[in-house]
């Protein structure tokens, strides 16, 4: 008889479930994608029941529902934090502890009232340590029988970066860096810094890092100042951080700003005002200190367990450059990142020690390519579902029996310079848009990037974009010599690809550097030659890999365009309406919702109706 397992994480940022069938991957999602709230934090409810479903099970069929953390040491590392800087964060302590004492204190309860929503049966609620469900997360769907673990985040209860060793079933920690020092911390702490939103705003500072000039003195200055005043970086990669200089242990705020400003002589950026050189200088200097304490850990961690393969989680393993750098080494033979890093990936951590830590069950290995099904567990809409979207919009649609003739003619779409929303199956589990839930472009087109930014995403001009590329044509573009699947890794763009630089490029404004023609893939060429890979192979996602490779049959390029399928502040769509809803919001030029095909400009009759515009704020 079969045993199934819910995985929760909940209550901090990026709240998810996830359910596994004995050692079976059958579903998870991110609680925001149902209550479209970025990062929504709350109980799981909705993602809960979507799990429950496609699992086919009831609540009272569980075997055990696993929380991805310890609540108990999480309070006493607050207790004892507050204790050791007090009288510093009286006021924050005097706001926070009370909500502890009589809420989160007591997570057992507070789960078992959430959970009665879904039935009343007792259902065993076990809680292993954060960094354990971050480190399942990341070997047990891995495709390798042992590999070193390294898991680096904020900070979970204590532990705010372990290094691992797992084989069979068994992970054991063998070191382990505390609160308060933390990489992930110090990352968001220039991420608060440089003006970006911290928790959501990382990966923005990750792309203005390329922007910094690498030659600029002040580059050097920045990194002399992170390295000899806010951090003592030891050789195995553990750090201390000088803590008068931050105010995360005990305030709302990350830095001492006055101190800081000292420091480096220029204040906090507001939000949404100009990105200034030194801004990028900085945000250049603490990717460089970032990634040489990832180095240093993933030695430590080849040292401690001399394992040829490496396994990562938490969220700085979503630092795809860091990544990038590491996999470029060659100190490990292969490198595989659970695709929900984050918080969100803690469920199904969570969920997988149920039945091979708790119940102790042998691990079957699926090498090719893993066990995460292509990270595709979320809820997929059948054709009635997207047919009765379109019937409530009264919108214009073809509908193509023929998926094949579909396809050329969205790859004529893309060719001739339409972005594209394309929503098909299964909605992808993490931050990334995998090819399910995607916006698609023409990488050969100079203009698309700044297309994509402005009048689709509605974000900042500076920011990247991947490319998802056919597997067996990555050494054509890229300087990779393995698959991406998950959008993981940066790495450098073919040096034959290049084209050449203006002298003092280095000093350009930061969109003259990022307009200037790069490659013959300029709309996923990053400002330093890079781009972040994304591979699509044909068994994992046949229907967009025969998207790309009509795309090559017309034009020769076997590589488009990808983005999350959402606007700037928006959780990636989950259902068609949300699809539908983010298209006429939006310029995108054409819709895909499984075999409907849709134009912008036939939906003449809806974008002019007075209704519309309110509800959808049309311009």
């Amino acid at each position: 008889m079969s045993s199934y397992f819910l995985g929760i994480s909940a209550y901090y940022h990026d709240s998810a479930a996830a359910i596994v069938c004995d050692d079976e991957i059958i579903a998870a999602a991110h609680e925001e994608r149902f209550t479209r709230k970025k990062h929504d934090s709350s109980f799981p409810g909705n993602a809960i029941e979507y799990v429950l479903k496609e699992a086919g099970i009831e609540y009272g069929d569980l075997e055990a529902v696993c929380f991805y953390d310890k609540p108990y040491i999480k309070f006493e590392r607050l207790l004892e934090t507050y204790h050791a800087f007090a009288p510093k964060g009286l006021i924050n302590f005097l706001s926070a502890i009370p909500v502890w004492i009589k809420e989160k204190l007591f997570m057992k309860k507070m789960l078992r009232d959430e959970l009665k929503k879904f039935g009343t049966e007792h259902v065993p609620i076990l809680f292993p340590e954060h960094h354990l469900s971050h480190a399942a997360s990341a070997f047990y769907p891995s495709p390798f029988k042992e590999a070193a673990i390294l898991t680096i985040d904020g900070v979970g209860e204590w532990a705010t970066s372990t290094i691992g060793y797992g084989k069979g079933n068994v992970i054991e920690i063998k070191s382990e860096l505390h609160f308060p020092h933390s990489i992930g911390l110090l990352y968001s702490a220039f991420t608060y810094y440089t003006g970006f939103k911290v928790n959501s705003g990382e990966y923005k500072l990750m792309g203005l890092a390329p922007y910094g000039n690498p030659d600029s003195s002040q580059t050097k200055e920045f990194r002399d100042i992170i390295t000899k005043e806010l951090i003592d970086i030891r050789e195995d990669g553990s750090i201390l951080l000088n803590m008068k200089y931050f105010s995360f242990a005990t305030g709302l705020r990350m830095t001492h700003n006055k101190r800081w400003i000292k420091l480096f002589g220029i204040p906090p950026r507001n939000p949404e005002s100009e990105i200034t050189q030194p801004y990028m200088n900085m945000a250049l200097a603490i990717q460089q200190v970032t990634e040489e304490i990832v180095l240093k850990l993933a030695q430590t961690a080849k040292k401690l367990t001399n394992s040829d393969y490496l396994v990562m989680a938490g969220g700085v393993a979503l630092n795809s450059v860091a990544n990038g750098k590491l996999l470029k080494t060659g100190m490990f033979k292969d490198i595989w990142i659970q695709p929900a890093a984050g918080d969100a990936g803690g469920a199904l951590g969570a969920a997988m020690i149920c039945w091979y830590v708790w119940k102790n069950k042998q691990r079957k290995v699926l090498s090719k390519p893993d066990a995460m099904k292509g990270s595709f567990l979320g809820p997929e809409f059948n054709k009635y579902e997207i047919f009765d979207t379109l019937k409530k919009y009264s919108a214009e649609y073809e509908y193509f029996e023929d998926f094949d003739k579909l396809v050329k003619k969205v790859a004529a779409s893309i060719n001739k310079g339409d972005v594209v929303g394309w929503y098909q199956g299964r909605m992808e589990y993490g931050p990334r848009a995998l090819g399910n839930r995607s916006i698609l472009g023409d990488a050969r087109n100079p203009e698309m990037q700044k297309k994509m930014n402005l009048k689709i995403k509605h974000r900042e001009g500076f920011r990247p974009f991947a490319p998802t590329v056919l597997e067996e044509n990555i050494r054509e573009y890229f300087e990779m010599d393995r698959p991406s699947p998950y959008m993981l890794m940066v790495i450098p763009v073919k040096q034959e690809r290049l084209k050449s630089l203006p002298a003092g490029y280095n000093e350009m404004k930061l969109y003259d550097r990022l307009y200037h023609l790069r490659s013959d893939i300029p709309a996923v060429t990053h400002i330093d030659f890079s781009a972040r890979i994304q591979s699509v192979n044909k068994e994992t996602n046949p229907r967009y890999w025969k998207l790309i490779n009509e795309f090559k049959r017309q034009t020769g390029y076997g590589v488009i365009v990808n983005t999350s399928f959402n606007v700037r502040g928006e959780p990636m769509v989950c259902s068609p309406e949300d699809a539908f809803k983010c298209f006429m919001r939006t310029e995108m030029d054409i819709l895909v919702l499984g075999n409907f095909y849709l134009e912008k400009k036939k939906q003449t009759e809806l974008k002019n109706d007075t209704n519309w515009k309110e509800e959808f704020k049309l311009d």
